[in-house]
């Protein structure tokens, strides 16, 4: 199964049986709560282990960051830093061994029903079925967030504008190319308006163009007062479109700040050199400096 499909949150029909009471799409924030708006996302001492005893692996160390409205947040670090293991205990998808998590005002602990509603997840699998076309895709999406029938169009027409969906608004999602899926898994994705937006690696096997729209539109959900965190191993970008960066190496944060800020912190002037220096790695040019007689 997809791990996005496990981000769905229960029918309305379902959670009517007792479980949960309908949830505000707004995220339950208070627009005059400063510390809400600064606090969108919550991360406190968040850890994550698999297993027991000498062989356990300690995937996420006491991690802690926040992440405000109108803000995109850089989560980056090599494999196995521990990225998506964080994204996964920020949806509700994987319990913490320790630590806790508040999304849009609600504890992924005690509501994880409410966090799912308030977060829109893309990821480098689109995961799209073949045989529904992109309009048919995004109806059904809105059908499964209890969207009201007669938002729904409009909605749709505005993500078809802003994300040029329109040429293959109409055409089945198997047909599509990768650039084109990937814009109608980030339609997807905000069918719902969710106040947070997660990005796994979205511009993984896209072209120059493909990954241009990705980034000016991360820019615009940024003007939309959305929270988003952006994990990507396109660093050049990532440096240019993320306000602040927080960077990973075995589970635990590194360095955390402005670019400029990691830049005073590391000594170095890119973030190519400031991966090699948390992998133990000296830059190329420091290696033939070196070797050179």
């Amino acid at each position: 199964m997809r791990w996005w499909l496990l981000t769905l949150p229960k029918r309305a029909s379902e959670t009517s049986r007792g479980e949960l009471p309908p949830v505000d799409l707004s995220g339950g924030l208070d627009p005059a709560n400063e510390n809400q708006a600064r606090g969108m996302i919550e991360v406190a001492e968040l850890t994550r282990r698999f297993g027991s005893g000498p062989g356990a692996v300690l995937a996420v160390d006491h991690l802690s960051f926040r992440v405000g409205a109108g803000e995109v947040y850089g989560l980056l670090g090599p494999n196995g830093a521990g990225k998506t293991t964080t994204l996964r205990m920020i949806l509700g998808l994987l319990a913490p061994s320790s630590g806790e998590v508040v999304a849009a005002g609600h504890r992924v602990s005690t509501s994880p029903e409410a966090v799912k509603r308030s977060i829109g997840l893309v990821s480098a699998s689109a995961g799209l079925y073949p045989y529904l076309t992109t309009r048919e895709t995004l109806w059904f999406f809105a059908d499964l967030y209890d969207l009201p029938r007669a938002a729904t169009g409009e909605r749709i027409g505005q993500l078809a504008d802003v994300l040029g969906l329109e040429p293959f608004l109409d055409r089945r999602c198997g047909v599509l190319s990768t650039g084109q899926k990937q814009r109608v898994t980030l339609a997807r994705a905000l069918i719902h308006d969710p106040p947070i937006m997660l990005l796994d690696e979205p511009t993984r096997g896209l072209d120059v163009v493909g990954t241009h729209v990705i980034f000016e539109y991360i820019r615009h959900l940024r003007e939309l007062g959305k929270a988003v965190v952006l994990c990507t191993h396109r660093l050049d970008e990532a440096s240019g479109v993320c306000d602040r960066m927080g960077l990973l190496q075995h589970g635990r944060m590194r360095h955390e700040g402005t670019f400029a800020e990691l830049q005073a912190a590391t000594g170095c002037s890119t973030l190519y050199e400031m991966f090699l220096l948390l992998m133990g790695r000296p830059p190329l040019h420091e290696v033939m400096a070196e070797e050179s007689p």
